[in-house]
């Protein structure tokens, strides 16, 4: 009798053991469920925010080869002198796309002018729209990967190397080579973008600032796996 009822003790004990291990698997699924929504959530925010306030300049060369990454970067000079003018007064984002909308043309016009005076005949498309991006660093200021509205210039079959930068806030019109973004340039940034986005671009290389690096990496690689994801499958219906 005793025996009976040391193995029903055991049996029960054992149920408990096996109810408690598949609670707990069942908790550990939903916090990391919970966490992956909750970063996503963030990231679909963070690249909102800087799409909807940023506007970048996406030159893409023809091909890789050294003559045509070579004009790529003459055509960008060009473009980023004429808009240089256009926009030495916009402080809007709003106008500044209603400039570009209205210079589409004359922007492919100047391009052409270059790729004509280097003996090539290649045709050039100038568009504003929302394009996906990996991420870049411009100097000290670092966008992750997402969607962002841009002018997007493509020489040609648009089969090369691209170049991009900056049209609002001005990233375009300074000399970033040296590592660092102007202050005035920064407070333009920091007027367009909410504290959130702006300590996020500007601080997410500094090794101090643990939890910016942390957060930059989940929309870097949040956005980056959507975008490739995207790209799998409009390639796969092509």
């Amino acid at each position: 009798m005793s025996k009976v009822v040391l193995f029903l003790k055991s049996n029960q004990l054992s149920k408990k053991i096996e109810n408690i291990v598949k609670l707990a698997v069942i908790v550990l699924i939903l916090s990391v469920l919970a966490a992956w929504i909750v970063s996503n959530i963030y990231a679909e925010d963070v690249n909102a925010g800087l799409s909807q306030n940023l506007i970048r300049l996406h030159v893409i060369a023809n091909s890789d080869s050294d003559a045509d990454q070579a004009l790529k970067l003459q055509v960008r000079d060009a473009i980023i002198e004429y808009m240089k003018g256009k926009l030495a007064n916009s402080k809007d984002i709003d106008e500044t796309k209603t400039i570009i909308n209205n210079n589409l043309r004359n922007i492919e016009k100047i391009s052409q002018e270059v790729i004509a005076k280097n003996n090539f005949s290649y045709s050039v498309n100038a568009a504003m729209g929302n394009y996906d991006f990996p991420t870049k660093v411009y100097g000290d200021i670092s966008l992750p990967a997402g969607r962002y509205e841009a002018l997007r210039v493509v020489i040609g079959e648009g089969a090369g190397a691209n170049w991009w930068c900056v049209l609002f806030p001005p990233l375009c019109f300074i000399d970033a080579t040296h590592g660092t973004i102007p202050d005035s340039v920064k407070n333009d940034l920091k007027s367009s973008l909410s504290p959130e986005e702006f300590r996020l671009i500007t601080t997410a290389e500094n090794d101090d600032d643990i939890p910016i690096k942390i957060r930059f990496k989940v929309v870097e690689l949040l956005q980056g796996s959507k975008i490739k994801v995207t790209g799998a499958i409009n390639r796969m219906f092509r």
